[in-house]
């Protein structure tokens, strides 16, 4: 199959501006899914299960009467368990298992420590409450996004997490329900979309109030997720999946061409970019991947996100495609290269990097252990994966002994009076020592 794929080099003039036209995302809604999820989260918030029901049925296409019809128990989680293929059970086991080590690393410990007049100054680390995942329903199904969003948060301590889910025409899908019952999902709920995240935010009868939502959507739970920010905390607002590979060419262009289909094919607006110093090898990744996607089962959509914002890069050398990749700060970022150790402190902005030959990105998306939950749309810059310190709260500490408060007060009270807060000021004053 030919597939017209854009090219660019580094080199020459307006290249600047060629890659921020390439990596322009608009990922905030258009006004009418902006206006469609005002009024879903209002109904919800005012009317609570009556208005979740009436929405599941409008666009799920069910017919539920009572909110507990919503739920799915724990004998059924653990049904759906025992019904899919041993393989993939074992599959998810081990993958829960590598994820849950990983994460561990993470937590974070409370501290203090005491100062020489027995001042004690620290900070205590506390676990959310409740936590809401937002998991795609229906044909789709996707259990790596199950682990990933609910394991962090069961090593951070998460007292109760609640699983909404959508089921479109009535349809439950086992290998979701599954990976719900081996990563300790507490409460499974039907529903979807903006309206499941409002009940998630506000509380209704049959779903609980959380205190932060976590998990992908399409564009109106991401719009939802965004109006209710304030009201729960949330991960983040994410922009369709996006890979870019550094390679020297010298890896196996098949395997480079694989790479990049694995996010071709996530959706029409998904993004693939490949850098390399060698124009050869570029014109050999590109036959490979006109060799390789006949056979996929999701080509049109490859060759729709190919030739929508896909490019090859090239650069005058390594160093030069260090500094593309973090212009581009990608979500996922593939060093396909000899020691590609040496390059790493030179990445400043990557969601996660793979390193060598023989890691592709797809190993990170279900089993390798760090988390699949990564900040897209050039966010790497300034945001991190979702990880345990998401799931988990910091309190400051302080102690004061009468001494340390004395000293203290000397140094707040001509503060505050500086602000012009006066009652400030005669606080702190009062626990001078004459």
């Amino acid at each position: 199959m030919k597939l017209e794929i854009r090219r660019l080099d580094a080199a020459t003039e307006g290249f600047a501006e060629q890659l921020d036209a390439l990596l322009a995302w608009e990922s905030v809604s258009d006004q009418r899914v902006q206006s469609a999820v005002d009024e879903i989260v209002e109904q919800v918030r005012l009317h609570k299960d009556a208005a979740l029901i009436e929405y599941t049925n409008r666009f799920d296409r069910r017919q539920v009467v009572a909110g507990v019809e919503l739920v799915i128990e724990h004998d059924r989680l653990e049904q759906a368990a025992k019904s899919i293929p041993t393989q993939l059970l074992e599959a998810l086991e081990q993958a829960k298992e590598r994820i849950t080590r990983y994460h561990q690393r993470q937590a974070q410990t409370s501290w203090q420590y005491t100062e020489e007049d027995g001042t004690v100054l620290g900070q205590q680390i506390t676990p959310l409450d409740r936590v809401g995942v937002y998991v795609p329903g229906g044909k789709a199904a996707y259990p790596s996004s199950v682990l990933m969003n609910v394991l962090p948060a069961k090593v951070a301590g998460v007292k109760e997490i609640v699983m909404v889910v959508p089921t479109p025409d009535g349809f439950v899908n086992e290998l979701v329900l599954a990976a719900a019952h081996v990563s300790g999902v507490d409460r499974v709920v039907t529903v979807g979309g903006a309206q499941a995240v409002a009940a998630l935010a506000y509380g209704t009868e049959t779903v609980p109030k959380v205190d932060k939502i976590v998990g992908p959507g399409n564009i109106f739970v991401a719009t939802a997720k965004k109006k209710v920010f304030g009201i729960v905390g949330i991960d983040m607002i994410a922009g369709p999946s996006e890979i870019l590979v550094v390679c020297d060419g010298k890896t196996d262009p098949d395997w480079i061409a694989m790479d990049l289909f694995s996010q071709a094919e996530h959706d029409e607006d998904a993004q693939s970019i490949l850098i390399c110093p060698d124009e050869v090898y570029l014109d050999q990744v590109k036959a490979a991947m006109e060799r390789l996607i006949e056979p996929q089962s999701r080509k049109d959509i490859i060759k729709t996100s190919l030739e929508g914002r896909a490019a090859f890069i090239k650069v005058a050398d390594m160093a030069q495609a260090m500094e593309v990749a973090n212009l581009v700060a990608a979500e996922h970022l593939e060093l396909s290269v000899d020691e590609p150790e040496q390059y790493l402190p030179q990445i400043r902005h990557a969601g996660a990097i793979f390193m060598g030959r023989h890691t592709p990105e797809a190993l990170g998306d279900y089993c390798a252990g760090p988390n699949h939950v990564l900040p897209t749309s050039g966010t790497a810059r300034f945001s991190s994966p979702l990880g345990v310190y998401d799931f988990q709260k910091r309190s400051s500490i302080i102690y004061c002994s009468a001494d340390g408060a004395s000293e203290l007060a000397k140094i707040a009270s001509p503060l505050a009076r500086g602000e012009s807060l006066e009652a400030h000021a005669m606080s702190a004053e009062y626990r001078i020592k004459s």
